[in-house]
């Protein structure tokens, strides 16, 4: 005999908040479905950890999937796909709707930056019989985290001649690695008493990358001149070439399925690839939207959106001003800032999941967890909301009709509590144009750090959340 629900068992199911596990109750097939996709997203993280590779990566899928360079069409027309990239760093792809673009874009827009060390101009230095690279982190990272875990170097060397060099050493099993050296607990006291902000300093992120002199007793800086003399063997390089580089040092160990259960992804870089990954996968498979929907891939995010390859740049409304000259509309200044203002945008952003063990750190009712779905911030900022995005009630109504009309379950959250938590993310630049604009994206528990943990589910709901939308 069935259980025959009371009647306050039927009114807290209509009136109070559902806040069910995803997983629960799950056939195997969504789950193997789930997993699937997941599978394609390691992978996509292991290929792409800096933001060239992921725009690189970007291009082949989008090309794969019928998409071509904007630059080589004439005049668009509903359904075309279309790409531009700018400077190898962000990339923008658009299928073009049926509807006037007056009527307003759907956009979704992730980063593909990550907290991450880079190369000093002048980096190679040798003491003590050891080589190595100076640094300058980027972005937000807790320093600690970064020393004695394996290392790679990913990025480019651009010489006088126009052309460039990629580098890619660390990560395969058998590479070479590199490391930061950290001091061993007997001889660490000192350092121990130290605030854990302090314990290791920004200039002492020193990558170690050898320690064999250069057989020759007439020369100085001998452990140096031979990594000179095997980077210029491998790569044809010299050390002024580094002022002309952009190397990258990011970890080394790849992405995996986290859990006996499989249930999560660990991985390096997922804020914001997730959400990038699920954004692109959406795009891609986007097919006769009415209005035309827009994916961009942006850069810089992590120090701030500026720069000619981050959100405060140009290149958004440039493309936006093609499309129209292409589709034989007006682009003057006013059509776009009518477009601007009638268009939706889901600013596609990690959220800071609750972590039980942190528990203090966040406000638990309003808090986003793991397998409950797609989070929503309807505000970002910091303290009394200062930077943030606060998007319009009817935009958030708007979206939770969208969502659940299409099953997709979803979350409400801020970062962290009112005096302790905040961040800021694209969403306040796209407003500041008249969108209508909300950060939606995946909870991530230990973000900024070298390892990130996703759950699966949440990172599924995520794509499916941004393919509604750009339908």
């Amino acid at each position: 005999m069935a259980d025959i629900k009371s009647k306050g068992q039927k009114l807290k199911d209509k009136l109070l908040l559902n806040d069910k596990n995803g997983w629960e109750g799950m056939s195997d097939a969504e789950k193997k479905n789930i997993t699937k996709f997941c599978d394609g997203y390691i992978k996509f993280l292991n290929t792409c950890k800096t933001e060239r590779e992921a725009v690189k990566e970007a291009v082949a899928l989008a090309e794969k999937a019928g998409f071509k360079l904007l630059s080589k069409y004439k005049s668009l027309k509903p359904g075309d796909k279309v790409y531009s990239v700018n400077r190898g760093k962000n990339i923008i792809l658009a299928v073009i709707g049926s509807e006037d673009m007056e009527n307003g874009l759907n956009v979704v827009g992730a980063h593909i930056d990550s907290p991450r060390l880079d190369l000093k101009p002048n980096p190679l230095y040798e003491d003590s019989d050891f080589a190595y690279f100076k640094t300058h982190y980027y972005g937000g990272i807790k320093k600690y985290q970064w020393v004695t875990i394996p290392l790679a170097i990913h990025g480019v060397i651009a010489l006088k001649d126009g052309s460039n060099v990629e580098v890619r050493v660390g990560d395969e099993e058998d590479d070479v690695t590199f490391v930061i050296t950290d001091l061993l607990p007997h001889m660490a006291k000192k350092q121990m008493e130290k605030k854990l902000s302090e314990g290791i300093e920004g200039e002492d992120l020193n990558l170690l990358i050898g320690s064999i002199p250069y057989n020759d007793d007439k020369v100085s800086e001998k452990v140096k001149l031979n990594i000179m003399n095997i980077l210029n063997e491998k790569y044809g390089i010299v050390e002024k070439d580094f002022i002309s580089a952009e190397l990258e040092i990011v970890p080394a160990f790849n992405a995996k399925s986290l859990g006996f259960d499989r249930s999560m992804v660990a991985g390096y870089g997922q804020d914001d690839r997730v959400c990038a990954y699920t954004s692109l996968q959406a795009i891609l498979e986007t097919k006769a939207p009415k209005k035309t929907a827009i994916c961009i891939l942006v850069d810089k995010e992590e120090i701030g959106s500026v720069g000619n390859t981050g959100m405060e740049a140009k290149a958004f409304e440039t493309f936006v001003g093609e499309l129209l000259r292409l589709s034989k509309q007006d682009s003057d200044i006013n059509v776009l800032n009518r477009i601007f203002a009638n268009s939706r945008m889901l600013s596609a952003d990690v959220d800071g999941a609750f972590d039980p063990i942190y528990a203090s750190a966040s406000e638990k009712r309003n808090a986003s967890f793991f397998g409950k779905g797609v989070g929503l911030n309807k505000y970002t900022g910091a303290r009394g909301k200062s930077g943030a995005n606060d998007a319009n009630a009817e935009y958030v109504a708007e979206l939770r009709k969208l969502f659940d009309d299409n099953n997709v379950q979803f979350q409400i959250s801020e970062l962290g509590k009112v005096d302790e938590g905040g961040g800021g993310t694209i969403a306040y630049i796209l407003a500041n144009k008249g969108m209508n604009v909300i950060d939606c994206g995946t909870p991530v528990l230990s973000m900024h750090s070298p390892y990130e943990v996703s759950s699966k589910y949440d990172v599924y709901m995520s794509y499916k959340a941004y393919k509604v939308f750009m339908k």
